[in-house]
C-alpha cells in the first residue's frame, strides 16, 4: 500500500512539475513576444517619423520624401506597422489561454507584415542606390552629391526598417511556434506496423 501511494504521489509531484514548467516556458515566451512586438512599433515609428521629416532645399532645387512613391511606400508600412504591432502586443500581451483562430490570425498576420516590410524596404533601397550611384545608361547622375542631408536621412530610415523585418521574422517564428506546436504528431497506423512485422519476419 505503501509503495502504491508513494508511486502515485512521485508520479503527481512529476506531472505538477511538468505542468509548472510548461507554464513557466509559455509565460516567457508571451513575454519575449510581447516585448519584440513592442521594440517593433518603437522601431517603426522611428523610421516613419524620419522619413516624414526629411526634406532638403538648396541651390539646386528641392527634394522631399513625397517626391518618390518608394519612400511614400515606406512611409505607408511603416504607419501600419506600428498600429499592428501595437495592436498585437496587446494580444500577445493576454494572460488567457490562446484560441486556435487567435493563433492562426497572428501568424498569417505577421507573415505578411514580414514580407510588405521587407518589400517597402528593398524598393527603398534600389531607389537609394540610384540616389548615390546614378544610371549611366539612362543617363541619370546621382543626386546624393546635391542632397546629401536628405539621402542620409532617408538611409536611417531605411536601415531602421530592415531592422524592424529581423525583429519581425523572429516574431513569425514565436508565432508559426505558438500555432503548430498545438498540433500533435501523427499516430502510426497499426495495420502498417503489422505488415512490417510481418515482412520482417519472412526475411
Amino acid at each position: 500500500m505503501d509503495d502504491k501511494y508513494s508511486t502515485n504521489g512521485g508520479a503527481a509531484a512529476a506531472s505538477s512539475s511538468a505542468v509548472a514548467d510548461e507554464s513557466l516556458s509559455s509565460s516567457g515566451m508571451r513575454v519575449a513576444d510581447t516585448l519584440l512586438r513592442l521594440a517593433s512599433m518603437g522601431l517603426c515609428v522611428a523610421a516613419l517619423i524620419v522619413m516624414l521629416k526629411n526634406s532638403q532645399t538648396d541651390d539646386y532645387g528641392s527634394v522631399a520624401y513625397s517626391d518618390l512613391g518608394a519612400f511614400k511606400f515606406l512611409v505607408h508600412v511603416n504607419g501600419i506597422c506600428a498600429g499592428y504591432s501595437f495592436l498585437s502586443a496587446v494580444v500577445a500581451a493576454m494572460s488567457r489561454p490562446s484560441t486556435m483562430s487567435k493563433a492562426w490570425t497572428l501568424f498569417f498576420l505577421d507573415q505578411l507584415l514580414t514580407y510588405i516590410t521587407l518589400a517597402a524596404g528593398t524598393v527603398s533601397t534600389e531607389v537609394l542606390y540610384l540616389a548615390y550611384n546614378g544610371d549611366t545608361e539612362i543617363t541619370w547622375s546621382a543626386a546624393c552629391g546635391s542632397f546629401g542631408k536628405f539621402c542620409s536621412k532617408a538611409t536611417a530610415s531605411v536601415v531602421i526598417t530592415f531592422v524592424v523585418v529581423a525583429f519581425y521574422a523572429f516574431i513569425s517564428i514565436l508565432s508559426s511556434y505558438k500555432l503548430f506546436g498545438r498540433y500533435s504528431a501523427p499516430m502510426p497506423d497499426p495495420s502498417k506496423q503489422l505488415e512490417i512485422s510481418a515482412f520482417s519476419g519472412r526475411c
